[in-house]
């Protein structure tokens, strides 16, 4: 019997790094791509406090050390955290965390990431300064994805349909994302297939099928 563990496809969430210049004008950018990522990634409940980690570290680098400061941004995953990275050439005005007064603006940017995140810190290179904070998941490990009982669900018909067929050394493993993609495909099509057998319009199935889904993406509760 193939145990749900073994249906379970990893997700290949491979580390990117972007340069830019810390401008204003380039933080909607910044947010967009970092979103854009995050739900390949299958992270969409982390982008909201991924975005905000990201204009603050940012910001801060516009701050103190310029506009027009050449910087990067590094995202990868430690183990179950999203690691955020941004770096910029000034090896001083190190970022503190430091209790806003009043209705002050200054100062808040380091206090609402370390609000947000796990932990965050500095580090200091020969060329560059690092700033960077960990994001919690809620993943198991790097490479997992998000529960949920429809997921669980998919996996498990996966998992029935066409994981037997193949030997036992590889359902041993992990399966991969790209034979997971091409199992649900297929398992799709042999769907269709039914619902035309018994008479039912297949192209009504799929647009009230993409209807259902786009609206519990909107609205997950």
């Amino acid at each position: 019997m193939v145990g749900l563990d073994e249906c379970r496809f990893g997700v290949d969430r491979k580390a990117w790094d972007l340069a830019f210049l810390a401008e204003a004008e380039e933080l909607a950018g910044l947010r967009r791509v970092m979103r854009l990522h995050l739900e390949l990634w299958g992270l969409p409940g982390v982008v909201y406090a991924a975005q905000v980690c990201v204009t603050e570290l940012v910001t801060n680098v516009v701050k103190h050390v310029g506009p027009g400061t050449p910087s990067c941004l590094a995202v990868s995953m430690n183990g179950d955290r999203l690691r955020i990275e941004v770096s910029d050439p000034y090896l001083q005005a190190l970022p503190t965390l430091i209790t806003a007064a009043g209705e002050s603006e200054t100062g808040r940017g380091m206090a609402l990431v370390d609000g947000i995140a796990d932990r965050w810190g500095v580090i200091l290179r020969g060329d560059s300064k690092v700033t960077w904070c960990e994001l919690a998941t809620g993943l198991r490990s790097s490479n997992d994805h998000v529960d949920g009982p429809q997921v669980a669900k998919a996996e498990a018909l996966l998992g029935l349909c066409g994981l037997g067929g193949l030997p036992s050394n590889s359902r041993r493993e992990r399966l991969s994302l790209t034979l997971g993609k091409e199992m649900a495909i297929d398992l799709i099509v042999d769907l269709l297939h039914w619902l035309r057998a018994h008479g039912c319009d297949p192209d009504d199935a799929l647009d009230r099928a993409q209807t259902h889904f786009e609206a519990e993406v909107a609205d997950p509760a």
